[in-house]
């Protein structure tokens, strides 16, 4: 039996005629009900860098309140960054050793390319290892805005296993082909060339995988760059739990076609599709924080 069909009263209200209005959808006729996907957003442009800056100092302050809600902090380890744009060959990031649930605006630093702290907070201690890994990425890719690394407890757990994301579900579409596994653990990077190294591994990729360390992502907005994190933690969260069940029927996992993969990462892998996917993230921050990052 056909569903009835969504029943319009007459102007007099004495007699009723079939409608063209599709149920439980009142006003939405059939031919604006047909989904579209809706064209993202951008990120807001500026014609003064000193107003950027101070906006992205903000944008900063808010990623790191969303890493610590989402517990991403491990001690003092951890690093989020942002180039400047009246500079862009520096970078702001948190103060050494400041709980990323507290960051304000006003706590940050600016490191130039010589690891030097040159501007911020109060608390001018730098991660040197924040400045090694993040240094080498923005000097090797000039279209990388902001980068971040921290010790998840589901990115670390996946990365012991030495081997890149299956791509299993949709959201890891974001990653099929875009990200990497760096093979390598030489403890705390502290040298030079070990930050090159992550950075060369890294290449035109969004994220890599740091064997026996932790997940790192990056992108042309903080707001892409948060996202990509989020998600690729709870793509890592997925597949551990899902490998384990597949395991524990003698079989595994079903991978998503490399053709699917690819159609579902233009939608869901681009930098304007990050950028627009953290919004809610930042939007629940700035109203549970009451902006309080912003200082």
């Amino acid at each position: 039996m056909s569903p009835p069909s969504a029943i319009e009263p007459s102007s007099n209200g004495d007699s009723q005629k079939p409608s063209n209005i599709a149920p439980h959808e009142p006003g939405l006729n059939e031919r604006d009900a047909k989904v579209k996907m809706p064209n993202f957003p951008g990120p807001p442009k500026f014609d003064d860098p000193y107003k950027e800056r101070a906006y992205l100092k903000g944008r900063l302050a808010a990623a790191f309140r969303i890493f610590g809600k989402y517990g991403f902090d491990e001690g003092v380890a951890g690093h989020i960054t942002l180039r400047d744009p009246v500079d862009p060959t520096t970078f702001w990031v948190n103060p050494f050793g400041v709980a990323f649930s507290l960051i304000k605006a006003s706590d940050l630093i600016l490191v130039n390319e010589e690891g030097e702290v040159i501007d911020g907070g109060p608390c001018r201690l730098l991660n040197s290892a924040a400045y090694m890994i993040h240094a080498a990425i923005h000097m090797a890719r000039p279209d990388v805005n902001a980068a971040a690394h921290s010790h998840s407890i589901y990115g670390r757990s996946f990365c012991s296993l030495g081997k890149k994301l299956d791509t299993i579900t949709q959201d890891s579409c974001a990653f099929h082909d875009d990200h990497v596994l760096y093979d390598s653990f030489n403890g705390i990077v502290l040298a030079e060339e070990e930050g090159k190294n992550i950075a060369k591994a890294l290449g035109n990729n969004k994220a890599a995988l740091l064997q026996n360390h932790g997940l790192l992502t990056c992108g042309k907005t903080i707001e892409e760059t948060v996202f990509w994190f989020v998600s690729l933690e709870k793509c890592c969260h997925a597949q551990l739990l899902a490998d384990a069940a597949a395991a524990g029927q003698g079989g595994s996992t079903i991978k998503i076609g490399d053709e699917e993969a690819k159609f579902t990462y233009n939608t869901v892998g681009t930098p304007r599709a990050g950028w627009f996917s953290a919004k809610p993230l930042f939007d629940v921050i700035h109203k549970e924080t009451n902006g309080d990052y912003l200082e």
